[in-house]
C-alpha cells in the first residue's frame, strides 16, 4: 500500500459533497489528502486500468495542487491522466466530450476564494449526481482515508493536452457571428476563467478570424482571490462595474461570466439586467429553428427547470417544441437532456445545456447565440428582452431557515384551498386563479450547497407578485 496513507480518525465527507458536485473549504475541508482520495475513488468509480482521465483547474490558488493531487490519486489507481491545466469548466466539458473520457475539474464556481471543488463528468460530458455515482465516489473516498490507497501493480501515466484553440473554434462552427451587424460588447468575467476564453472565442487570441464584434474587457486578469467582487453575477451587486460601463461606453449590451465561466448573464444597452428566463427564451427560440433546419420532420424538446419564468414554456410552445419541465441542478439536467434528446435546456441561474454541445450547460455558447439574436436586427437589447418579459419576478431570494419542514407546514396551511401543491423539487404553490384576476406561482427550495431556503415568485401584474412574495417571506421567517 503506498500514495494515501491510513488516516488516524474518521473524516466526514457529507458536507461537502453535495447533490451534484463536490464544494467546500479549502484547508479545513478539502485538502491534498482529501483530494487524492476522491481522485483514486473517481478511478474507480469511471475509469479502467490503462484508460484515461481528463484534469483541468480554475485560477483559484489552491486549484493546481489539488488538481496534482487528484491526479496522484487516479494514477495511484492504474487510470492515466490527460492534464488540461487552467481552463474553464465548459473547456472540460468539450475535452470529455470531444475525447469521449471522464473529466474532473477543479472550481467552486462562483464561491469565495476561501472555496474549492470539483465538478466531475463520465465519458461525453455526461453528468454525475449523488444518485448516478456522487455517493459511491465518498463512500469510497471515506474508505481509502480510513485504510489507504491499495496501489495498482501500474501505476497510472501522464500526458497535457491543449485544447483552448480548438473549443474556440467548435463554438464558433455552431454559432456564425461573421455576417452580424457591429456590436460594442463590455465584458466582465470577474477575475476569472472568462478572462482566458472570451479573447479566445470573442476575439482573435486562439487564432480564428476577427469577429465584428468589440469587446471592452472588465477584470480579465485571472486572479482567484476576487480583488474587484465577487465572480457571482447572480448578486445584482456584482454587475454595477458592468453597468456602469456599458453605459460609459455606449455598448449594445454587456456580459458577465462567474468564476468557471459556465455561466453567462446579460445586460442591456441601458444598463439594465436582462433575465435569465428571457435569455433562456430567446435561444430556445435559436436552438428550435436550427434544429427544425436540420430535421423538419423531427420532435423537438427543450427543456427548463421549474424555477423559470412561464414566459420559456410559452415560447417553447408557441414555437412548436415540447417544453420538458425538470429540478434544478446541472447534473441532474444534463441526465435529463440525454433522457430526452432535447436540443436545449435552460435554468433560471443562467446555466444552458445544448445538445450540440453533448447535453452540458456553456455559458460562452448561450452569450453567442444572444449576439447572433441581438446582431441580425436593429432592435436593440432592450427591446428583445421586453419581448420576453412579460411577466414580474421576484427574483431568488434566500433566507436562513432552520426548521424547513416547519416552513413548509405553514405555507401549506396558508395556502391550501387557493393553491396546487407540487414537490417536484422543493415546494412549488401555483395559485388556482379567480376571473379577472392574475396568476401567481412560487417555489420555495433549499439549497444544495448552503444552508438556505429559496423563495421565487412570479405573476401576472408586479403589484400580486410582491403581495404574495411578502405573504410567503413572513410564513418562511416565522
Amino acid at each position: 500500500m503506498t500514495g494515501l496513507q491510513a488516516s488516524t480518525g474518521p473524516i466526514d465527507l457529507a458536507p461537502f459533497i453535495k447533490a451534484y458536485d463536490v464544494r467546500g473549504l479549502v484547508g479545513s475541508q478539502l485538502t491534498v489528502g482529501v483530494v487524492r482520495a476522491l481522485g483514486a475513488a473517481f478511478a474507480d468509480e469511471v475509469g479502467t486500468p490503462g484508460g484515461e482521465i481528463i484534469v483541468g483547474h480554475d485560477m483559484r490558488d489552491s486549484s493546481p495542487g489539488f488538481a496534482e493531487a487528484f491526479s496522484a490519486g487516479v494514477r495511484d489507481r492504474g487510470v492515466n491522466v490527460v492534464g488540461i491545466g487552467l481552463c474553464s469548466t465548459d473547456e472540460t466539458y468539450y475535452a470529455s466530450g470531444h475525447l469521449d473520457l471522464p473529466a474532473a475539474m477543479f472550481t467552486a464556481s462562483h464561491n469565495p476564494a476561501t472555496y474549492n471543488g470539483i465538478k466531475f463528468s463520465r465519458a461525453g460530458a455526461q453528468g454525475i449526481s449523488f444518485d448516478t455515482g456522487l455517493r459511491a465516489i465518498r463512500d469510497r473516498a471515506t474508505t481509502f482515508l480510513a485504510e489507504g490507497i491499495d496501489t495498482a501493480e501500474e501505476l497510472g501515466g501522464a500526458r497535457e493536452l491543449a485544447v483552448l484553440a480548438d473549443y474556440a473554434a467548435y463554438l464558433r462552427a455552431l454559432v456564425d457571428l461573421s455576417g452580424i451587424r457591429p456590436l460594442r460588447v463590455v465584458v466582465d468575467t470577474g477575475n476569472g476563467m472568462g478572462g482566458l476564453t472570451v479573447p479566445a472565442v470573442l476575439g482573435a487570441a486562439a487564432g480564428l478570424p476577427e469577429l465584428p464584434i468589440e469587446v471592452i474587457p472588465l477584470y480579465f486578469e485571472l486572479d482567484g482571490t476576487f480583488p474587484n467582487h465577487e465572480a457571482n453575477p447572480l448578486d445584482p451587486a456584482n454587475i454595477v462595474d458592468l453597468q456602469r460601463a456599458v453605459l460609459e461606453h455606449g455598448a449594445d449590451l454587456g456580459l458577465a461570466f462567474d468564476g468557471d465561466a459556465d455561466r453567462c448573464f446579460v445586460v442591456d444597452e441601458k444598463g439594465e439586467g436582462v433575465t435569465p428566463s428571457a435569455i433562456a427564451a430567446i435561444v430556445a427560440l435559436r436552438a428550435i429553428e436550427r434544429a427544425t433546419a436540420l430535421d423538419p420532420d423531427g420532435e423537438v424538446v427543450v427543456l427548463h427547470n421549474l424555477i423559470t419564468s412561464r414566459v420559456v414554456p410559452e415560447t417553447i410552445v408557441q414555437a412548436g417544441a415540447i417544453p420538458v419541465r425538470t429540478k434544478v441542478g446541472h447534473s441532474l439536467i444534463k441526465d435529463e437532456m440525454a433522457a430526452t434528446g432535447a436540443v436545449f435546456g435552460g435554468e433560471h441561474s443562467a446555466h444552458y445545456y445544448f445538445k450540440e454541445f453533448w447535453g452540458a450547460d456553456n455559458g460562452m455558447l448561450a452569450a453567442m447565440y444572444v449576439l447572433a439574436e441581438l446582431g441580425h436586427q436593429s432592435d436593440p437589447m432592450s427591446g428583445i428582452s421586453a419581448r420576453f418579459t412579460p411577466y414580474a419576478l421576484s427574483g431568488e431570494i434566500n433566507s436562513t431557515v432552520t426548521d424547513i419542514p416547519g416552513a413548509y407546514s405553514r405555507i401549506v396551511d396558508e395556502f391550501v384551498g387557493m393553491a396546487e401543491f407540487d414537490e417536484l423539487d422543493g415546494l412549488t404553490v401555483t395559485g388556482i386563479v379567480q376571473r379577472d384576476a392574475p396568476f401567481w406561482w412560487f417555489n420555495v427550495r433549499p439549497s444544495n450547497t448552503e444552508p438556505l431556503l429559496r423563495l421565487n415568485v412570479e405573476a401576472g401584474t408586479n403589484e400580486e407578485m410582491l403581495r404574495i412574495r411578502d405573504v410567503v417571506l413572513g410564513l418562511i421567517r416565522g
